[in-house]
């Protein structure tokens, strides 16, 4: 059996086990604040093999110079950029462990002006490249990003860190990527999805960066029985435009094909621990791409007729539900948003257009002229989804005087000859200086349930202006889950839109449940104190006699590294020492080797911590 020790000496498991230690025994919010360095350079020894110029073949060119520096006399220069987004990037994935997270500091600098975005950049299953802005940096001179948070899953490749904007020369200097101080959340507080068992569903929506982290899989484990992809079941997310191009060269421009890669991590994370995944979303005029709607999908092409439309979009829901029964027929889609925010506050439809040339804009529009696409999409949705799975039209501002009455007179029309719609979902992203009123979203409560069809809280959050208002917005979301649960029989589920404040849409308006170190905020117990519910059952450990725990010679039980006939963090940490050579002790070599491949590393150590929290299960298949 061969053991190898890592170059990255570990450093992402040392930080993460040595939090996991505390997991079987911490009642409260566990924290490791050391932090590892990962890469740290000045550039003061002229070394920057570290960083690749993003842009393949243009003109960059990455070196060490004179010209300007923080500290010491030198600094990395990314000059003869031929375009924006062309620039000096950092790969992680070479580096770090996927499910840990990372923060990123340095100073930056422009030529003339500093006029520069970091951003984020990884590959996904299916091929495609995602990006993601992390910092706008503006200003004359050095300008600071200091601990950016990064993190990536296992089924991400090529994942950078990088640096764009302007025409000129990109100055980076004093950098440094370590590991971040790791949380767990709260295990000495109610379950959300506990608390509110007995009446409708409690949710989150989660992104697949935001997955990533191991606590925040414990957060989502802890209090919700409901999934939402936050982005990666979208239209711009799915839709495969090189499959619908090769399609279309052969002479079919009305089968959309289709790709379910971008939420690999977060649809196999439910179906591994049994979640319920709410689908976001079928037909939406925004992230939905243009050249949908185009003759050949070309980008400057026509828009299509009203008929061609139709036929794309009945292929483009059948093959969104025929990849989901293929790849995940374990997965329980319970709710589907098949239509999203069609109507304007004043309880008008959107303008024809595409969404480049304005917000309020509908290419939906732009083809049928109207809102008549609504009841199609919905014939077939019902047509092709599974049977159980209750179909939704969603929007935002739900409760505005104008758009109550054009969603309720919208949904009856099209119920009116059939059962297409199940319920109508209110996103409920609410804003600062209480608004809505308690009132008027109690009044649109009232209004969708006197249609007899089911509703879905399906994007909440509150904004508000400083953490000082912790306590009012407390009160706001109290006075609000008191509206829902008296329409509790008309709910059948509450979504948040997002897990902890840092990671939301809305980061600086702090609008969600939970603190970035996953402690419960002054909203959480707001809604939890009060309600009177029954604590699931916890199976107490049966006693056993002396040769039962005795382990079986002839058993191999995997990640069992001490022999001590069960898996637990010792496991870990005894053979994290033994690959780092600070440990005598003898470890079970045939335990050990978790994936079978007669070597001992730290992917064996790695996969028997994610076994601790339900991630994998051992062994790990070759």
């Amino acid at each position: 059996m061969k053991k190898m020790k890592s170059k990255r000496l570990l450093a992402g498991l040392l930080a993460l086990t040595s939090a996991m230690a505390m997991m079987p025994t911490f009642t409260a919010n566990a924290e490791d604040t050391d932090t590892t360095v990962i890469y740290s350079s000045d550039f003061e020894d002229g070394d920057a093999s570290a960083w690749t110029n993003r842009g393949g073949n243009d003109t960059t060119e990455l070196s060490v110079n004179e010209d300007n520096a923080v500290s010491g006399s030198k600094a990395l220069c990314a000059s003869g950029r031929s375009k924006s987004w062309n620039g000096p990037a950092f790969r992680l994935d070479d580096k770090c462990e996927a499910g840990t997270v990372y923060l990123v500091s340095a100073q930056v600098m422009g030529q003339w002006y500093t006029s520069v975005t970091v951003s984020f950049q990884y590959t996904d299953a299916g091929g495609e490249q995602h990006y993601e802005n992390l910092a706008n940096l503006n200003g004359n001179g050095w300008q600071e990003v200091s601990d950016l948070k990064v993190s990536y899953t296992e089924d991400m490749t090529d994942v950078y860190v990088y640096f764009e904007g302007g025409s000129d020369n990109i100055y980076i200097d004093d950098f440094t990527l370590k590991t971040a101080p790791v949380f767990h959340p709260q295990t000495d507080i109610a379950s959300l999805k506990d608390v509110y068992a007995d009446y409708f569903k409690i949710g989150t929506a989660v992104t697949t960066k935001e997955l990533a982290p191991a606590s925040t899989k414990e957060l989502i484990l802890k209090h919700f029985n409901s999934i939402t992809p936050g982005n990666e079941m979208k239209p711009d997310a799915i839709l495969d435009k090189n499959a619908c191009l090769a399609l279309a060269e052969e002479g079919d421009d009305e089968n959309p094909q289709v790709s379910l890669a971008s939420a690999r991590s977060i649809l196999n994370f439910a179906r591994d621990n049994n979640i319920p995944v709410r689908g976001h979303v079928l037909v939406w005029h925004q992230q939905t791409p243009t050249w949908f709607f185009k003759e050949n999908y070309a980008d400057d092409g026509e828009w299509v007729s009203k008929e061609k439309m139709l036929v794309r979009m009945e292929n483009y829901i059948k093959n969104v539900f025929a990849a989901i029964e293929e790849e995940y027929p374990d997965v329980n889609f319970y709710a589907f948003d098949v239509v999203n925010e069609c109507w304007l506050d004043d309880g008008n439809c959107r303008k024809a257009g595409s969404q480049e040339e304005g917000s309020a804009n509908s290419p939906w529009v732009k083809v049928f002229g109207d809102n008549s696409f609504i009841k199609p999409a919905f014939e077939f949705a019902k047509k092709y989804a599974p049977a159980d799975c209750k179909l939704y039209y969603n929007d935002f501002n739900e409760y505005m005087p104008g758009k109550t009455p054009a969603i309720v007179q919208m949904v009856e029309e099209i119920n009116s000859d059939g059962h297409y719609i199940d319920g109508i979902g209110m996103q409920s992203h609410l804003g600062t200086d209480i608004f809505p009123a308690v009132s008027l979203y109690k009044k649109t409560l009232k209004a969708f349930a006197e249609t007899g069809l089911d509703i879905q809280v399906t994007e909440l959050d509150h904004m508000i202006s400083s953490t000082d208002k912790f306590e009012e917005q407390a009160q706001y979301y109290s006075d609000i889950m008191d509206a829902i649960m008296e329409y509790k029989d008309n709910v059948s589920a509450v979504v948040f839109w997002g897990t902890t404040d840092d990671q939301s849409w809305r980061a600086s308006k702090y609008p969600l449940l939970f603190n970035e170190d996953y402690t419960a905020k002054p909203a959480f117990y707001s809604i939890v104190d009060g309600i009177e519910y029954t604590e699931p059952e916890t199976t107490e450990p049966q006693e056993t006699t002396e040769s039962e725990t005795t382990p079986d010679p002839t058993d191999t039980v995997y990640g069992d590294v001490d022999n001590s006939g069960s898996v637990d963090i010792v496991d870990v940490l005894t053979l994290n020492q033994y690959l780092l050579g600070v440990s005598e002790d003898p470890i079970n070599e045939k335990t050990a080797d978790v994936d079978n491949n007669n070597i001992i590393n730290d992917a064996d150590a790695m996969n028997i911590l994610k076994s601790l929290v339900k991630l994998v299960t051992l062994p790990i298949e070759s």
